[in-house]
């Protein structure tokens, strides 16, 4: 006698996951964007699966997290809310914890390009680009990593050399979130004249300016990558960001990203928690629902702690960062430990779904393979681990 067809479980549902009430107490006003940012998860969540398997890019859903407000990154837009850091924290967790790609994005538009705007632009850029930006009608990229340069990004060898009324800007550029949406890229190039690193607004119809979307990624499959070639790519004077003199301050623009991937980290642990602890308790063997075997409730505290660990640092940075005392090494040392435990959650996750947890409706897998990614990017954890130890000892080994 057969028995039946395979049965779906429901695995999308948000849990009570904050043990230890690290994010009980929050104002109204933080808790009103984090209830923006989960109804935008839930909007999404339905959809994205056969985005991320087509591996095609929801330009649509991108622009409805500018539309709710959810992409301004903590940032002071005219016209938008302004989200305290732990607001903004929350936002990219419950976010991350419906998709990574669309996660991603919004850490693009928001993170990069939108703070390299509020940074660095001068008051005509601002009033030009602000507002398109924050509200997610003008996509942006950040081009700084090259095929050659990834970790040692300061090493970039694009060229900007000044031509008259013009600069001039030639070379490569590599995994540009963004970079082929059509809208505008900054692009980091080192000036010829002075060796230094600049900034400059590029529109991306600009000739001599294309962009090929990276294809065959196994994660983060729903935001499109992009290789970019400069070649001969003129833009006016104007278009440099008049506040960039040197690496240094890109750098200003990506520690506070590592902070929001130390958010995004957590909100996959959540989400992978989640669906492992409602297939425990959902899934019966040998009798029994998994939740009632020993070894599924070991596994299930383990990956708990883990979880509560993320919080706990995600909320002392965030505090840090507040208050403006976050040096360098704390938001590396919370990207380094979040996205270290959401893999070994990741792994856990899987490995209690069984056969199961590699089909997409039960969201492990895609959060899984996206956790790789956000262990890579905004600085490897061989990166993190020697700012850290740079840090400890006050000797850099770098080189």
């Amino acid at each position: 006698m057969s028995a039946g067809p395979s049965r779906r479980y429901d695995l999308a549902e948000a849990l009570g996951t904050d043990y230890l009430w690290v994010l009980d107490g929050m104002s109204d006003e933080d808790r009103a964007h984090w209830d923006r940012a989960r109804e935008y998860g839930a909007e999404i969540l339905p959809l994205i699966n056969e985005y991320w398997d087509r591996g095609e890019y929801p330009t649509d859903l991108v622009r409805r997290a500018g539309e709710l407000d959810l992409l301004t990154d903590g940032l002071d837009v005219s016209g938008h809310r302004t989200m305290s850091p732990l607001a903004a924290g929350l936002v990219t967790m419950e976010i991350s914890r419906a998709d990574g790609s669309l996660a991603a994005a919004a850490a693009v538009q928001g993170g990069l390009v939108l703070r390299s705007l509020v940074l660095f632009a001068s008051d005509e850029q601002k009033q030009r680009y602000l507002e398109p930006v924050a509200s997610g009608e003008l996509l942006g990229g950040f081009a700084l990593t090259e095929p050659n340069h990834g970790s040692d990004s300061v090493s970039l060898e694009t060229t900007a050399r000044r031509e008259g009324s013009q600069w001039v800007l030639d070379g490569h550029k590599k995994w540009i979130g963004n970079g082929a949406a059509g809208g505008i890229t900054i692009v980091w190039a080192r000036d010829q004249a002075d060796g230094q690193v600049k900034g400059f607004i590029v529109e991306q119809a600009t000739p001599g300016y294309s962009a090929e979307v990276i294809q065959g990624k196994g994660a983060l499959r729903a935001i499109h990558q992009a290789e970019i070639t400069l070649d001969n790519v003129r833009v006016p004077a104007e278009a440099q960001l008049p506040n960039v003199s040197s690496f240094k301050d890109v750098s200003r623009a990506l520690v506070e990203t590592r902070v929001n991937v130390g958010w995004s980290a957590l909100g996959h642990a959540t989400s992978m928690f989640e669906a492992a602890l409602s297939y425990a308790k959902q899934r019966t063997q040998f009798g029994k629902p998994l939740a009632g075997h020993q070894m599924v409730q070991e596994r299930l505290a383990q990956m708990l702690a883990e979880l509560t660990n993320m919080q706990l640092q995600c909320v002392a940075v965030t505090q840090l960062q507040a208050a403006g005392t976050m040096r360098p090494a704390q938001a590396s040392m919370l990207k380094y430990h979040n996205t270290r435990a959401a893999r070994r959650i990741a792994s856990a996750a899987r490995d209690m779904l069984g056969g199961n947890g590699i089909l997409l409706e039960n969201h492990v897998i895609r959060h899984m393979t996206d956790v790789e990614a956000l262990h890579t990017y905004e600085g490897t954890e061989s990166v993190q681990a020697l700012i850290l130890g740079r840090d400890l000892t006050g000797v850099s080994a770098f080189a």
